[in-house]
């Protein structure tokens, strides 16, 4: 056999080739690093919309807290009307248990009960602070219907 069939030299790399080598390595992170971008928005969106939902439940939960009493004064007898205000709230049992719920339910709340009993007229505003948001307001009315 002949030596030099089986001697192998090395060929020798193209230029171009040499430029090459590592872009699939830069291509790949690069890819990496715009994935990267795509997660850390996907989590920013779902921190924001969950801070939207608890929101949202909270105005709900104020919206239900003054109907119920709405219910409760509506239930009651006229002449009991004047126990509904912020004076006299802590002494009538039926408005004390309302009030004492509403600060279990909302974080940080405050209740402003204004009453006429002339009129018949009930005015109702709820607070709450959530978080470092300034504080929410619900405010809703009733007048009683003999």
């Amino acid at each position: 056999m002949n030596s030099s069939l089986l001697r192998h030299e090395p060929r020798p790399v193209p230029l171009l080739r040499r430029r090459q080598n590592g872009v699939a390595l830069i291509e790949v992170l690069i890819a990496m690093l715009i994935f990267a971008f795509g997660v850390l928005g996907l989590v920013g969106l779902q921190a924001t919309m969950t801070q939207a939902q608890t929101s949202g439940k909270i105005r709900a939960d104020a919206s239900n807290l003054a109907s119920e009493l709405f219910a409760l004064i509506q239930t009651d007898h006229l002449s009991n009307l004047s126990q509904y205000s912020d004076a006299s709230c802590a002494s009538y049992n039926r408005c004390a248990d309302w009030k004492t719920k509403v600060e279990a339910t909302l974080p940080a709340a405050e209740v402003t009960l204004t009453t006429n009993a002339g009129a018949g007229t009930v005015q109702i505003t709820v607070s709450w602070k959530q978080g470092q948001e300034s504080r929410n307001n619900y405010s809703s009315s009733m007048t009683w219907q003999q």
